[in-house]
Formats: C-alpha cells, sequence, structure tokens
C-alpha cells in the first residue's frame, strides 16, 4: 500500500475522532461540518507535502541541476 495513502487515512481517523468529541460536547452539526471540510484540506495539503518522491531509475549520472537566481 502506498505511503501517502495510509498517511492519509490515519489522517482521516484523527478527525473523524475529533469531530466525534466535539458532537458529544454539544457543538453544532454545521461548524463540526466546517472544522473536518478545513481538517481534510489541510490533510491533503500534509499527505502532498510529506510523501517522498521516488528517485528515477536507471542511470544516476544523468542528473539535473537547479539554480534560483534572486535579484535584489
Amino acid at each position: 500500500m502506498n505511503t501517502s495513502f495510509v498517511y492519509f487515512i490515519g489522517f482521516l481517523v484523527v478527525v473523524g475522532g475529533l469531530a466525534y468529541g466535539a458532537m458529544l460536547a454539544g457543538i453544532p452539526q454545521t461548524w463540526i461540518l466546517v472544522g473536518a471540510v478545513v481538517l481534510v484540506g489541510l490533510g491533503i495539503m500534509s499527505t502532498i507535502t510529506n510523501t517522498k518522491r521516488r528517485e528515477p531509475s536507471g542511470d544516476t549520472s544523468a542528473t539535473t541541476t537547479t539554480t534560483t537566481v534572486r535579484e535584489e
């Protein structure tokens, strides 16, 4: 199974637990839904940034270098 998929599933379990706890605390359902949508969005962004990219297979001598130039 892909690590990004497992990471996101775990994040959804955390969001579900928080939503259930908020429901038991008496928070209105509208605010629970808003919070869940925001957290799922953060989970998607976090999954994308924390997932390692695969190394290109084949010849390792053909690497590219990127240089960033800033003008001040």
